[in-house]
């Protein structure tokens, strides 16, 4: 998970497990971030049962989790979205500033959940959010 990692073991027996879980990054698309006020109750019921306890939603409300070692990030939603709140991407963005880790944030006027790179009219084929992810991963040094 993005927010909830190790750093490995060297002493461990197994290879695995003397590897760092760290991303190299993340790519958020219309995430859902909170298990709070601005979950998604279909994820939330989905990954924490009906009836979670308060330990549980506050550990998997992944704007809560934020450290300085969580991986840059680049976060797109569209203001549009009747399903996933921007409210998650808004938080998550929010808790990176304040960890210091860098991010891109892109907030779409216009566009349903689930655009994917190719989306219905007016939208120009790919989705301008493809670029803008081309740019940053350039930025990143992932991509020449």
């Amino acid at each position: 998970m993005l927010t909830q990692f190790d750093a490995g073991s060297p002493e461990a027996s197994d290879l695995v497990d003397r590897q760092s879980s760290r991303p190299d990054l993340g790519i958020l698309c219309y995430p859902v971030i909170s298990m709070g006020e601005h979950t998604h109750q279909g994820s939330r019921n989905n990954l924490l049962g009906a009836n979670p306890t308060p330990e549980l939603v506050e550990l998997l409300s992944n704007e809560l989790q934020v450290k300085k070692e969580t991986p840059p990030c680049f976060i797109w939603h569209t203001w549009e979205d009747k399903a996933v709140k921007v409210e998650n991407a808004l938080m998550f963005a929010a808790a990176l500033q304040k960890a210091g880790v860098p991010f891109d944030l892109h907030v779409y006027q216009q566009g349903r959940h689930g655009i994917g790179l190719n989306d219905k009219p007016p939208f120009p084929n790919p989705h301008p959010w493809a670029r803008d992810l081309m740019f940053w991963l350039k930025a990143q040094g992932f991509v020449k």
